[in-house]
């Protein structure tokens, strides 16, 4: 009885996060609190399970914004990278240690250029902690457009790192989620002709990479998720954008259709020339 209870949860569960990616990202707040009614048994796994978008705070110490979540929290409180302080003020907050807070500041700082190389502004924010013989970080990024113009949108960041250090090498294990949506429309303000485009993505990597010092974690990290964010953001635009346009043009050809038959009857044609010379 208790493995088919316990299987019967495994398939809920299952259930339960399938749908939650199908579902907008911009309400998932939302839709999270009606599944945990439905599911309150589950609660810690789903909250655990789920990503939500990253909010931002401000440091009350050095004025900047930093993004907070599930692994900067403490209780109530979250720990802020650039003061290394809870806000609500935690007396017996977890920090990391000594030598793992010089590599995240050192770490923030480098994330904080990198976002505006790639994001000309958003807000990053970059956390570690110990573990035993190895320690696990995670490096978060959000950049909103307000809909100051016809458009507006997202794009949240998550990127989960644990790194287990081998002598003169390290293994890094990352995983990857990215939230987007946009919303699109005529004229500002017009929800009757919006188009809205969301989802999200999740992505896993892994490699082993020399370490000559501590620093060398900062490019090793930095080198992955510049190379995950790459890839995650062209599959992206090839999933939501591309599928568009061909739906698009399913329905209405922007060009004469007996033109675009000519068209894909030559790509035929030389696809077959090809491949007969191939053979």
């Amino acid at each position: 009885m208790a493995d088919y209870d316990e299987l019967e949860n495994e398939q809920q569960m299952d259930c339960a996060l399938d749908l939650m990616r199908r579902l907008p990202p911009q309400n998932v707040e939302e839709n999270l609190v009606t599944l945990l009614e439905i599911l309150p048994e589950m609660t810690e796994d789903l909250l655990s399970s789920i990503d939500q978008p990253l909010k931002i705070r401000q440091d009350s110490k050095s004025g900047k914004e930093y993004l907070v979540c599930d692994y900067n929290r403490d209780g109530d409180s979250y720990r802020s990278p650039w003061s290394n302080e809870y806000d609500p003020p935690l007396a017996d907050g977890s920090v990391p240690s000594d030598r793992l807070r010089k590599l995240e500041v050192a770490a923030n700082e480098a994330f904080d250029t990198y976002k505006e190389m790639y994001y000309e502004g958003g807000v990053s924010s970059v956390y570690l902690w110990d573990m035993d013989d190895a320690f696990a970080g995670v490096v978060l990024i959000k950049k909103v457009n307000d809909g100051t113009v016809r458009s507006k949108g997202s794009w949240d960041s998550i990127h989960v790192i644990e790194v287990l250090e081998k002598g003169r090498q390290a293994r890094y294990k990352l995983t990857s989620t990215v939230m987007l949506y946009t919303v699109a429309s005529a004229a500002k303000g017009d929800r009757l002709n919006e188009i809205n485009l969301s989802g999200s993505l999740t992505r896993q990597d892994e490699r082993d990479l020399p370490v000559e010092d501590s620093g060398a974690h900062i490019v090793n990290i930095g080198r992955m998720v510049e190379d995950m964010e790459f890839k995650m953001r062209n599959s992206l635009q090839e999933v939501y954008f591309g599928k568009t346009h061909d739906i698009v043009n399913g329905l209405r050809s922007a060009a004469d259709l007996s033109e675009a038959r000519n068209r894909e009857r030559l790509q035929r044609d030389l696809f077959g020339q090809l491949k007969s010379r191939g053979e």
